[in-house]
């Protein structure tokens, strides 16, 4: 696919666009009790222009996970709060629907999104904050390089509730550490 920012062999990555409304509020609502408390994306047309008005930031990427085979809507990484100069630094937030989870999609597509994040946009961390009873998402970045850095008490507000969450971190050295082949 020509507009396709990375792509491993089953997942791609790249911008959302209008067009993707239908199928992507689609997904987010009918994954919504798999992501019960954990997050809500955007679910309707309103929620999602202002998704896309968010993507032209230069503080915001969003990257949709799209599925090489039938190019169908797997999920979504955002990289938010991108701060430049010294910094170069941006939270990373990351959700797949429900029909596909736990099938190995968002760890191609979060390795993907790090190799863009730190390749393409020359960023130097990134932290992803994850409640503690989420384990596998813990487990997900923890395999991907992600190193916890800290527990911060009612840190989002997520489906009404204040909730703990756990801090974990990459750098961009480790991740090309961990990626380079071994010899």
């Amino acid at each position: 696919m020509e507009n396709a920012l990375r792509q491993s062999p089953r997942v791609l990555l790249r911008s959302p666009q209008a067009d993707d409304e239908s199928e992507f509020t689609a997904l987010a609502r009918s994954s919504r009790r798999f992501f019960a408390g954990l997050i809500a994306p955007p679910s309707d047309a309103a929620a999602f222009a202002a998704y896309l008005r968010r993507n032209t930031a230069a503080t915001f990427e969003a990257l949709l996970l799209i599925r090489r085979e039938d190019q169908t809507i797997l999920g979504a990484v955002n990289l938010s709060e991108i701060v430049r100069g010294v910094f170069q630094n941006a939270y990373m937030g990351y959700w797949i629907g429900a029909p596909f989870a736990r099938q190995g999609y968002m760890r191609e597509g979060l390795a993907l999104s790090l190799d863009h994040a730190f390749s393409t946009l020359h960023l130097h961390r990134l932290e992803a904050n994850i409640q503690p009873a989420n384990t596998a998402s813990v487990g997900l970045v923890e395999s991907l390089g992600f190193r916890r850095e800290g527990f911060s008490p009612r840190y989002l507000k997520i489906g009404g509730r204040w909730r703990d969450h756990e801090r974990w971190a990459i750098l961009s050295e480790d991740w090309k550490r961990l990626r380079s082949p071994r010899k």
